[in-house]
C-alpha cells in the first residue's frame, strides 16, 4: 500500500486529492511543521529535503508535487486524470511546473524568507512583495493558462487539484480575488467535487 506523508493545509493537498480521485489505496500519515516532524531523523530517511509531500511506493520514495501527480495518473490510468497524448501531457506538466517553481515560490516569500536571506529587513521586504508577486502569477494563470471550465479545457485533470491547492492561500497572501474571477470560480467548482471534499475532510479529521 502507498504511504502518503502530508501536512494539513500544505501543497500536499494536491497529491491527497489525486490519490482520492484515482481510487488509490493509501495510508495517510499526518505530520506537523509546528512540532518539526519533517526534521526528525525517521522522516529525513524518507525525504532528506525535509518537505512534504512524500509518497512511499513499492519502487521507492517520490517527492515533488508534479512528479507525484504524474505518477498517480499513470499508475491509475483508468481514472483518466491526465491527458494521454504526449503534447497535452507535456502541457499539463508545464502548468504544474509553473505552479511548483514560480507560484508556490512567490507564496513562500511571505513566511519563509529565511530560505533566501538571513537579515530580518530582507525577510520583511519579501513579505511586502509577496502579495504583488503572487497576484502577478495568478493574473497570468487567469489570462493565459486557465482554459475553462478546467485548466486543460472541458475535462478535469490533476492540474485542477494543484491549482485549487494553491488558490486556497490567495486571501492570506493578500491577493484581491476580484482581480482573478476565473480562478475564483475554478476554486469553488473544484471544491464541490467529491474527491476534493473527501481529501479536505481527511485532513481535518
Amino acid at each position: 500500500m502507498l504511504r502518503f506523508y502530508y501536512v494539513p493545509g500544505s501543497c500536499a493537498l494536491a497529491t491527497h486529492i489525486a490519490l482520492v480521485e484515482a481510487g488509490a489505496q493509501y495510508e495517510p500519515i499526518r505530520m506537523s511543521f509546528k512540532t518539526g516532524d519533517q526534521l526528525q531523523p525517521e522522516y529525513l530517511k524518507i525525504n532528506p529535503k525535509a518537505r512534504v509531500p512524500a509518497l512511499v511506493t513499492d519502487h521507492g520514495v517520490l517527492t515533488e508535487t508534479p512528479a507525484l501527480l504524474a505518477y498517480i495518473a499513470q499508475t491509475f490510468p483508468n481514472a483518466d486524470l491526465m491527458p494521454g497524448d504526449p503534447f497535452s501531457f507535456a502541457k499539463a506538466q508545464e502548468f504544474n511546473s509553473y505552479l511548483c517553481s514560480t507560484a508556490h515560490v512567490a507564496h513562500a516569500h511571505r513566511m519563509r524568507g529565511y530560505r533566501w536571506a538571513d537579515e530580518p529587513e530582507a525577510h520583511e521586504a519579501m513579505r511586502r512583495k509577496a502579495p504583488a508577486a503572487v497576484t502577478q502569477c495568478f493574473r497570468l494563470i487567469e489570462s493565459e493558462m486557465l482554459k475553462g471550465p478546467w485548466v486543460m479545457g472541458e475535462k478535469y485533470s490533476l492540474c485542477d487539484a494543484y491549482l485549487f491547492t494553491l488558490a486556497q492561500w490567495l486571501e492570506a497572501d493578500g491577493v484581491d480575488i476580484s482581480l482573478i474571477p476565473k480562478v475564483h470560480e475554478h476554486r469553488e467548482r473544484t471544491r464541490e467535487r467529491p474527491g476534493t471534499t473527501r481529501a479536505l475532510n481527511e485532513e481535518l479529521s
